[in-house]
């Protein structure tokens, strides 16, 4: 099963992308890698934003129901198979998906996978297999509008990535906290919320100063795209709700 498992992620996910890359590469105008890497990010946000909009859908008809679930939950506190039958119930009659909202997620991590794989790795080594119709590049030249050498760490692009991350995480929608503001379990879930929201951006920013500056630029071009589209969906939903 994992033989079959790794055939279909080299023959679908990888390989596909290994050889976009290349194609994109051949056919600008200078053969600029840092250009190749953001047109094709910007290809794969464009091709996997129908399901961000479906993961928003999901995640907006969780939060309708979150009130009916409170209640239920409050109802049923000492009795858990009725608890967990009452939100079945609730799920059902409102026709929600909880797990909805993670497929996306599910979808799109064997992609990231593969990209970092591709980044980290494969592009220095020429670890991919090329399709007939892409001609093969010689020597891949690693520099972003020949200054930037996108197989060495590089701090600025590091930085603009973890700030682009933390925009991207300021535009996401937050649960809100239930219970009384002056409850210490609930400053407590409010300053957790607050933290998780700058760790990952510290953490991306630490990371990519030990990797491929290629790997930052990626992720800073990804992060700023999802923040767009984000920001979109926001726009959408709001307006939807008024």
């Amino acid at each position: 099963m994992g033989h079959l498992i790794s055939i279909f992620y080299q023959t679908f996910i990888y390989q596909p992308l290994f050889n976009g890359l290349i194609l994109i590469y051949n056919f600008l105008p200078g053969h600029d890698l840092g250009l190749s890497v953001i047109i094709l990010t910007a290809v794969i946000k464009l091709l996997t934003f129908p399901l961000n909009i479906k993961s928003a859908q999901a995640q907006q008809a969780m939060t309708r129901v979150q009130p009916q679930i409170k209640e239920a939950q409050k109802r049923y506190a000492n009795n858990p198979q009725e608890q967990t039958k009452a939100v079945s119930e609730i799920f059902k009659r409102e026709k929600v998906n909880p797990l909805a909202n993670m497929l996306p997620l599910i979808i799109q991590l064997p992609i990231m996978v593969a990209l970092y794989q591709l980044f980290l790795k494969g592009l220095w080594l020429g670890n991919g297999q090329l399709y007939n119709f892409v001609v093969k590049p010689g020597e891949l030249s690693p520099l972003f509008f020949g200054i930037i050498d996108l197989s060495k760490p590089n701090v600025v692009l590091a930085i603009l990535a973890g700030l682009a991350q933390l925009l991207q995480s300021l535009v996401i929608p937050v649960a809100a906290v239930q219970g009384d503001k002056n409850d210490p379990k609930y400053k407590m879930s409010k300053m957790m919320q607050k933290q998780m929201m700058f760790f990952l951006p510290v953490f991306i920013t630490v990371t990519l100063l030990k990797l491929s500056s290629v790997l930052g630029l990626y992720w800073l071009v990804s992060s700023l795209l999802g923040a767009w589209q984000q920001f979109i969906l926001n726009k959408k939903f709001s307006q939807a709700t008024h």
